[in-house]
């Protein structure tokens, strides 16, 4: 069961006309991709997709499954919206109560096992390792984890273990924390534990029917055996636009963790089929990500060009982010910016270069989806520029 109904706030224009999930990530790729393709290379063929937050560009994105090979007849990937029956249904309150109100879907398939998966996490996992730890330990569930910086404890569910790796304390984004290991919001329950403890959560008025900050504590206050599985590999949360930049830009770094090009854990999607890029004889390129149907005459460095992008003559782009299909023309000189799908810079313009920046603050800016920046316009670091909105 994969969560894909958040609204990603945190993450400004880059939210407002999609779902989080759906936002690019380095330059192929939807956030998404990489929850799904994780279920595909772990053989898992049955997925329940909930959404809920502006939902059509990322149930069309998803579509019948076949880009993750997820449309098979036996089970595949099924988009699961908030629903009204005779007597049940609203808008998910929680991500426990999602599950809840889809119930009747995992029922169906009677499984022994169940997944819960969030839709808006950045790695690589094998989850047959998982499981197979969840049967030697016979836990009722597991929790994947992994070790954060301890100044970055208060942002997760934090988790203490014993010797056998069967935890003791579970504290959802701790002020003081004695444990570094974080829960990484993957979970696996055994079909009949997780029923029990939907209902059970279901008839406590004051549950916020979170599976951190519900679920998981009400789990481990009865005695049920919870067990931690340790991850090692590459894994971001990309909730805000801090850690949605870096996420992108350590892409680009010799030997980074997350390695999309290995050929035997592919990361799959299903962008459209573009030309190849087209790279001008006055363009200069150096240590960036280039995809499919972008034009290049300027200059880009330390940068990822999503599909579509074209640059003009005499632009310089540098340690930026740039979604599908913008437009910047030329002499504009773009530093150290996120600009948001279908955007346009006219001529001249200077964004991200200038202005002065607070010290908690790492002066990212970020331009919406769809908007158009004027000839000479210049937008300081750190700005966050939306669209103005016609009632």
């Amino acid at each position: 069961m994969l969560l894909a109904g958040g609204q990603g706030s945190r993450l400004g224009g880059l939210t407002r006309n999609r779902a989080k999930p759906a936002v690019s990530f380095c330059g192929k790729y939807r956030i998404i991709d990489f929850s799904l393709s994780n279920c595909t290379n772990s053989n898992i063929n049955t997925v329940g997709v909930l959404i809920q937050y502006k939902p059509f560009l990322l149930n069309s994105y998803i579509g019948l499954g076949s880009a993750w090979d997820l449309d098979n007849p036996f089970g595949g990937v099924h988009i699961l919206p908030p629903f009204l029956g005779e007597f049940e249904g609203s808008w998910y309150n929680g991500t426990a109560n999602a599950v809840y109100q889809n119930y009747e879907f995992i029922d169906y398939y009677d499984p022994d096992y169940v997944i819960i998966l969030s839709g808006d996490h950045v790695y690589k996992m094998d989850y047959t390792l998982m499981l197979k730890f969840h049967k030697e330990r016979n836990s009722e569930i597991t929790l994947a984890t992994i070790q954060v910086p301890w100044e970055e404890t208060s942002r997760f569910g934090i988790i203490t273990v014993d010797e056998e790796a069967r935890i003791t304390q579970f504290t959802e984004k701790p002020a003081q924390s004695e444990s570094n290991l974080a829960s990484m919001g993957v979970y696996i329950f055994n079909g009949a534990t997780l029923k029990q403890a939907l209902r059970d959560d279901k008839g406590d008025y004051l549950s916020q029917n979170d599976f951190g900050k519900n679920i998981i504590p009400q789990q481990l206050n009865q005695g049920k055996r919870v067990y931690a599985y340790k991850f090692d590999g590459y894994w971001r949360d990309v909730g805000t636009i801090e850690s949605y930049y870096h996420a992108n830009m350590e892409s680009l770094r010799d030997g980074h963790f997350l390695n999309i090009f290995d050929p035997k854990f592919r990361i799959f999607s299903n962008e459209d089929i573009f030309p190849p890029h087209f790279v001008g004889s006055t363009a200069e390129i150096d240590n960036s990500l280039i995809c499919n149907g972008c034009i290049v005459h300027g200059k880009v460095s330390n940068s990822i060009l999503a599909p579509g992008v074209y640059v003009g003559e005499r632009v310089e782009i540098r340690d930026s982010i740039v979604l599908p299909y913008v437009k910047v023309h030329e002499g504009s000189f773009i530093q150290r910016t996120i600009i948001g799908e279908n955007a346009e810079i006219m001529s001249h313009c200077s964004i991200g270069a200038e202005g002065n920046i607070a010290p908690d603050q790492e002066g990212i800016t970020v331009i919406e989806d769809y908007h158009l920046i004027p000839e000479g316009t210049v937008i300081n670091a750190g700005m966050n520029v939306y669209r103005s909105r016609s009632i």
